[in-house]
């Protein structure tokens, strides 16, 4: 263990600087964690759908719904097959999701990729296959519909859970707050910034 930290250690004259850099980098990583809320993309919080304000309206509309009561966002948009399957594709949207949020580059309009829409559309069969085995759905993925091959439940069922939702505009009601500063608040006391 000695021989591998003398290896790394810095030249003397290389220390202060490796040191600097490294407090820099380390700080920037818990900055961009704090400003992204990957922390609580962990969870099955639906409150966490809405660290991105695009999504304000896909939440709003989600509490007025049956599914409320019985689904929560990770219910019907992340797999649950496996564990390893669920989590791998949580680890991915989500850090796609935290990087277009940090970043600030949420479209107005949003639309589910084909791999959500791929796990939608198996949690539909998965939550409702007593209703849906007597028919073809069963074997609709949103892959085979786009080649022609049958409907996804929402083609019939769009209103369900989310009713007619296209952007913030679409639900003047949702109380849409704006974002939060990314700065902690003892930083803009220190600096004296006001929110």
């Amino acid at each position: 263990m000695k021989r591998l930290f003398r290896m790394l250690k810095p030249p003397a004259q290389w220390q202060l600087t490796v040191i600097v850099l490294s407090g820099i980098i380390v700080g920037t990583g818990l900055l961009i964690i704090r400003a992204s809320k990957a922390h609580s993309y962990l969870s099955d919080d639906p409150e966490t759908c809405i660290n991105c304000h695009v999504m304000y309206t896909q939440y709003a509309s989600w509490t007025h719904s049956s599914h409320r009561e019985v689904a929560t966002c990770n219910d019907c948009h992340v797999p649950h097959d496996n564990v390893v399957r669920k989590y791998l594709f949580k680890a991915m949207d989500g850090m796609r999701h935290a990087t277009i949020f940090t970043a600030r580059l949420e479209p107005q309009v949003i639309q589910i990729k084909n791999e959500g829409a791929n796990v939608v559309q198996e949690n539909c069969i998965r939550c409702h296959i007593e209703l849906v085995s007597m028919v073809s759905a069963v074997q609709v993925t949103a892959d085979n519909h786009k080649l022609g091959e049958g409907a996804r439940c929402w083609d019939c069922h769009r209103e369900t859970p989310h009713g007619s939702v296209n952007s913030l505009a679409s639900t003047p009601g949702a109380l849409v707050p704006g974002l939060e500063p990314v700065m902690p608040e003892w930083m803009m006391k220190s600096l004296n910034i006001n929110k």
